[in-house]
């Protein structure tokens, strides 16, 4: 049986809020089958509950924010995508404010938090989302459309294409398809990092964004070039940190995705009307799990190898 899978012990972190520039505490917690991913603002009186789900997201500009009530949690798309890389179903997410913290920018801190408390088989089916019929977003038309969809696949691939017309990203790859049963998140997607351009960050911090950011967590890039001394991890860092969030997005579903993910110019927004257009469409999946492992997707009943 391919069974859930949650922490073997607590491990905590401390960082600020990449757009709050907020100083956070975060403890990762294990938890029983079938909790499911839970953030809790300890911070708050009563420690309030935010599960994760389409639904419960509210807003999608510049990161994926997640609300329970009047209270919520911030920019929660790359930790979930380190939870989405490892397989891990169930834990609790104690969290000091309302946004997680940016740490490097990228889901590798994250990743090494999670392996550094281990992470256990528990015993209970790992319930899967197989996708059964294609299911589409799409905005735009022409050469400024934007999609996103979901197609039937035995095992989860993700496909994304970028356009940013700007000089340092179109010298570097404009696409990258990842397939997580045969590729290693922690050194293929996990280390690429969050990116901006100078010209806007006056502006973002105008809105109260960005506050936290700065060059030892995001690429910064100028109208030209890379800013940053040590330039960048892979040469195609930028569309790599899109299916990093992509990944972080999608998980929010609550199940791990049995299918192939493919996208062009999408962000948090148009991935989350995808989750809830797949919702909204149950003759397009069906929930799953494996008895026999043998008949799962390559790879899938491994825990994900270290770095």
């Amino acid at each position: 049986m391919i069974k859930q899978r949650t922490l073997k012990s607590l491990t905590r972190a401390v960082g600020v809020g990449l757009h709050s520039g907020q100083r956070v505490e975060l403890t990762l917690r294990p938890a029983a089958p079938d909790t499911g991913i839970v953030f809790r603002r300890v911070d708050l009186a009563q420690a309030p509950d935010i599960r994760v789900s389409p639904q419960a997201v509210t807003e999608t500009r510049l990161a994926s924010t997640l609300s329970a009530g009047s209270a919520k949690v911030q920019t929660v798309e790359h930790l979930m995508s380190a939870c989405a890389g490892l397989g891990v179903d169930n834990m609790y997410v104690d969290i000091t404010a309302e946004e997680v913290p940016i740490l490097d920018g990228s889901a590798a801190s994250f990743v090494f938090l999670l392996q550094n408390a281990g992470i256990v088989m528990q015993n209970a089916a790992r319930r899967f989302m197989r996708i059964t019929s294609p299911v589409e977003v799409r905005e735009g038309t022409g050469a400024a459309s934007k999609w996103a969809r979901l197609l039937p696949y035995n095992g989860y691939k993700l496909g994304f294409e970028i356009d940013f017309n700007h000089p340092a990203v179109d010298s570097t790859g404009q696409r990258v398809e990842f397939d997580l049963g045969s590729g290693n998140y922690a050194k293929d997607i996990a280390r690429a990092r969050t990116f901006g351009f100078t010209k806007d960050v006056e502006m973002m911090r105008a809105n109260g964004l960005a506050m936290g950011g700065g060059m030892d967590n995001a690429i910064v890039l100028d109208d030209y070039k890379v800013l940053n001394a040590g330039g960048l991890r892979y040469d195609d860092e930028f569309v790599k940190h899109k299916i990093l969030d992509a990944m972080g997005d999608l998980y929010l579903l609550g199940h791990p995705l049995l299918a192939h993910y493919e996208a062009r110019r999408s962000g948090h927004a148009l991935n989350n009307q995808l989750l809830r257009a797949l919702l909204a469409q149950p003759q397009c999946w069906e929930l799953v799990s494996f008895e026999d492992t043998r008949e799962a997707p390559r790879g899938f009943a491994q825990l994900a190898p270290a770095w």
